[in-house]
């Protein structure tokens, strides 16, 4: 995917348009330019997007945490133009079974299916 704008926006919409409501709240991002049509996501999301500020990875810790797990998949410097859909698809459900200590040491997905909050683990 281009990190254009409307590239990020058109992919964004489309894959929280799949969750149900209850689970789509917030969304905290960088001040990229491939956020400039955050009011776009939010419209077409029904997310309240929020921006992190400027070197402040601890206020994007959920992300932080998540681009720490599948860097044990794909390496930093990774061209995802060249990773399938297959094996990003298995890398994020391996990560979405495995058990967390901050979970009650349960998985995000027993949680996702027990629970009606915001908590949110797939793609």
């Amino acid at each position: 995917m281009r990190r254009t704008a409307a590239a990020v926006t058109k992919r964004t919409n489309k894959l929280f348009r799949k969750m149900a409501k209850p689970w789509r709240q917030t969304l905290t991002i960088d001040n990229g330019s491939e956020f400039a049509s955050f009011k776009d996501i939010e419209k077409g999301s029904g997310l309240d997007v929020y921006f992190a500020d400027p070197y402040a990875s601890y206020q994007r810790g959920f992300n932080e945490n998540t681009n720490g797990l599948l860097r044990q998949y794909f390496p930093k410097g990774c061209d995802f133009l060249k990773v399938s859909d297959r094996a990003l698809g298995n890398a994020v459900n391996a990560i979405n079974n495995r058990l967390r200590k901050c979970l009650g040491f349960r998985t995000p997905n027993e949680v996702h299916e027990n629970q009606s909050g915001a908590l949110w683990t797939g793609i």
